[in-house]
């Protein structure tokens, strides 16, 4: 249970917390400049607008198939006809000292090729997550940023969270004593024709999309690989929205400390997202995966909610938050936590959690 102490303990922790960005964010010298690879929603709704309110980014540069799209945010984002590419020009990045870093906001499928051809251009890397389709291709583009001696950092914006930093803050502290096991969940109801859906494109149903989120963040606050897996999956065969991915898929995992984790994900379903975790003394919950609105609950005898750091709160302050932490990654040489190695750890993972399902 939660007694007077660690109460005291989850509040100074809220705050060191919230401090973050200016812990880690110290003083820079100039802005990594990012090219944003793919002008979906997550670049153009959420990545980009939080750099263009970042202290240590900002956007220089596009990559699309469309050149007029292209050109109304360059225009947007003060970025000169010259530092807009297309995917068959894209190896000139090389060319122009105007761009630091991309940041990747393309379907799965596309990941390891521009990864690989951006290090081999000499630059930076932040990559949406899921990290790739395979776990070879994971490997891939960590070999191609190592030779070119470029840093790559998968777009696990939920580690770098406040809610998510403090959550881990007092498990370590003991605040619900020994973890025991955990449940998490997230899901929701896909529309018709969705890139996601096809597996060609996603290399898998929701658990390559919001069910990484659960497994990720079981990961995250044990600080350990899974052991046994098993693994069940349903697809409605009448239902068109999936084309040859998985519409539902539940797993459990052993972890080495003897911690039972089982997640679900759906692509039919408005399901909650949530992680919980059942201590020997207490219960932690966290609430949302989203770009917005996380919020942790501590229960014992007593229930206390904590609310996110008020620059994470509203979007796309989650995304402010992890460009500014890439930027000094980048710009004081320091290698990112949620890297390529966390990716590929990942995948391991998810390939295992398919395996165990074809199997059931």
């Amino acid at each position: 249970m939660l007694n007077r102490r660690d109460f005291v303990r989850l509040a100074a922790a809220t705050s060191t917390v919230a401090s973050l960005p200016a812990s880690l964010l110290s003083q820079a010298p100039r802005k990594l400049r990012y090219a944003a690879v793919g002008l979906g929603r997550i670049s153009l709704q959420h990545f980009m607008p939080g750099t263009k309110v970042s202290q240590y980014g900002e956007i220089t540069g596009l990559v699309s198939g469309h050149p007029d799209k292209a050109h109304k945010y360059a225009e947007e984002y003060g970025i000169p006809a010259s530092n807009i590419y297309n995917y068959e020009n894209y190896d000139q990045l090389k060319d122009n000292p105007n761009i630091d870093a991309v940041y990747i906001g393309l379907p799965n499928s596309m990941h390891a090729e521009y990864t690989i051809r951006a290090a081999k251009a000499g630059k930076h890397v932040l990559c949406e997550k899921p990290m790739a389709n395979t776990v070879a291709d994971c490997r891939a583009m960590i070999e191609a940023c190592r030779k070119a001696n470029r840093k790559l950092m998968i777009g696990y914006r939920c580690q770098l969270e406040s809610t998510f930093l403090q959550a881990k803050e007092l498990l370590r502290g003991g605040a619900i004593g020994k973890i025991q096991a955990i449940e998490s969940a997230n899901g929701f109801n896909i529309g018709p024709n969705e890139w996601r859906s096809d597996a060609k494109f996603a290399g898998g149903g929701p658990l390559m999309d919001v069910g990484i989120y659960s497994l990720n963040a079981c990961r995250f606050f044990l600080g350990e690989e899974p052991g046994d897996i098993k693994a069940t999956a349903y697809t409605d065969p009448s239902d068109p929205r999936f084309k040859g991915v998985e519409e539902t898929i539940g797993w459990v995992m052993k972890f080495p400390s003897g911690v039972i984790a089982t997640c679900n994900t759906t692509y039919g379903a408005p399901m909650e997202s949530f992680i919980r975790l059942h201590g020997s003394s207490g219960v932690l919950e966290v609430f949302g995966f989203g770009y917005e609105g996380i919020h942790m609950t501590v229960s014992s005898r007593v229930r206390k909610d904590i609310q996110p750091h008020p620059d994470t709160r509203k979007d796309p302050g989650q995304f402010t938050t992890e460009s500014d932490y890439f930027s000094r990654c980048v710009l004081d040489n320091k290698e990112p936590g949620p890297n390529g190695e966390e990716g590929l750890r990942d995948m391991e993972a998810i390939e295992r959690i398919y395996t165990a399902a074809k199997k059931a």
